[in-house]
């Protein structure tokens, strides 16, 4: 799960930079400004989107890590939920395996009773 939010945040970011460095070139070209003018503007616009491109992945990196931690959370809470399921119905089975031994051990005793009733008439 974490390898799917790794290439998902690096496809987004991927995407951002791309789309960014080419709104920024296309608007920087069009613009009415020297060869001097347009170089600078260029570099600041590169330092100010890598600045960006840093922050959005920091944030995406801090989204998937909540998300793990979620998930964890999540994923304990059914494990103890089943935990307590499952020894609850272990519990009911043994009562009741209990409660047929008991009827057994007590069907026995009346069987052996009334074999030996019988035999005296």
């Amino acid at each position: 799960m974490a390898q799917e939010n790794d290439g998902l945040a690096k496809g987004l970011l991927a995407g951002f930079i791309a789309g960014s460095v080419v709104g920024a070139v296309l608007a920087l070209l069009y613009a009415p400004k020297s060869g001097r003018e347009l170089r600078r503007d260029i570099k600041d616009r590169s330092t100010e989107l890598l600045g960006n491109a840093d922050e959005f992945m920091a944030n995406a990196r801090s989204r998937a890590t909540d998300i793990i931690n979620e998930g964890k959370r999540r994923s304990e809470y059914v494990i103890n939920d089943a935990r307590k399921k499952a020894e609850t119905l272990l519990g009911d089975a043994e009562r009741i395996i209990s409660d047929a031994r008991e009827k057994t051990r007590g069907e026995g005793a009346k069987g052996d009773s009334s074999k030996s009733g019988s035999s005296k008439n």
